[in-house]
């Protein structure tokens, strides 16, 4: 169902006038990644005067739709969502768009018509997925090199999507191949217990190396490996996605190889979307892509730590 646009301007300019209020249906705190995306939209929205109503799901998708339909029963302004997996939702977008509330995707897509959200703003986490196996293609070592993959939570656009971008670049590439792959939930708890399992099922020495969908699985199994009795960042690659801080303290110490970033501030380019549409009903782009870049040893990540560790991570 296709949002009914505001095409009155004086309706418009009514809407700006008001337009302080906005809910956030946050997926979690799983990761510390997922914990600085929720500070820095608490400071974008202090810092413009938005008043910000938080719903925490705890990894769960109705309690995001029953947060929808709070938002859309308290009249608010518009909707952020950071959507827990990318299917289920087009029933309560369609309440939101009935509503004439705009709803604006954070870091995560939905298998949902364009129609029902204004825009989303994301990486392109396929390109995220190719430039980690990338790395892997130009660092291996010499001959086979067998990886095992964390996976993050099942269904949702990342871990879909970071997959597939990791499987495009290593194709073709001789010598390497995924030999286990499985959900960590991108938790470290998580990625702890499924490295441990790994370890447990392939001999330690026949991995080379380790992709993680997000850099606090990585962080579990790096203990892991520790544990047992291995050297990450040595005797198993590692490489993994978000950039956050203790990641960058673990390649310092040599423990892992490589991380490929995922700003957590997605709230600043939706609220000038939302800004730029209560003033006179612009709309943006249906994708708004924030940047990314590969951080390896070599990039200073004691400087790349300080700089992001009070960042809310």
């Amino acid at each position: 169902m296709k949002r009914i646009l505001l095409t009155s301007a004086a309706l418009l300019a009514g809407t700006a006038a008001s337009a302080q209020t906005v809910g956030f249906s946050q997926i979690g705190s799983e990761s510390g990644w997922r914990a600085a995306e929720t500070t820095l939209t608490r400071q974008e929205a202090e810092a413009r005067g938005i008043d910000l109503r938080f719903s925490d799901a705890q990894q769960r998708q109705e309690n995001q739709i029953a947060a929808i339909r709070s938002f859309v029963a308290q009249g608010v302004d518009a909707i952020l969502l950071a959507p827990v997996v990318a299917t289920g939702w087009d029933s309560v977008l369609e309440e939101a768009a009935e509503a004439d509330i705009p709803v604006v995707l954070l870091d995560r897509r939905v298998d949902s018509s364009e129609d029902l959200y204004l825009t989303a703003v994301g990486s392109d986490l396929v390109h995220e997925g190719e430039v980690a196996g990338q790395w892997l293609v130009d660092n291996k070592p010499e001959g086979e090199c067998r990886v095992v993959e964390l996976q993050g939570t099942t269904g949702s656009s990342p871990a879909i999507d970071r997959a597939t971008g990791f499987r495009n670049a290593i194709d073709g590439a001789e010598g390497i191949e995924i030999v286990r792959s499985q959900t960590g939930d991108f938790t470290r708890s998580g990625g702890k217990e499924v490295m441990e399992s790994f370890l447990q099922a392939e001999s330690g020495n026949d991995i080379c190396a380790l992709y993680a969908h997000n850099d606090d699985m990585a962080l579990g199994a790096i203990q892991a490996i520790n544990e047992a009795g291995m050297n990450p960042g040595e005797d198993i690659l590692i490489v993994s996605i978000d950039a956050v801080p203790d990641i960058f303290q673990a390649m310092a110490n040599g423990d892992a190889n490589a991380t490929v970033e995922l700003t957590p501030n997605m709230a600043g380019p939706a609220f000038d979307a939302l800004e730029a549409y209560w003033a006179d009903g612009t709309e943006p782009e249906k994708f708004i892509q924030t940047e990314s870049r590969l951080y390896t040893q070599d990039d200073d990540p004691m400087a790349e730590y300080e700089a992001r560790k009070d960042l809310g991570y």
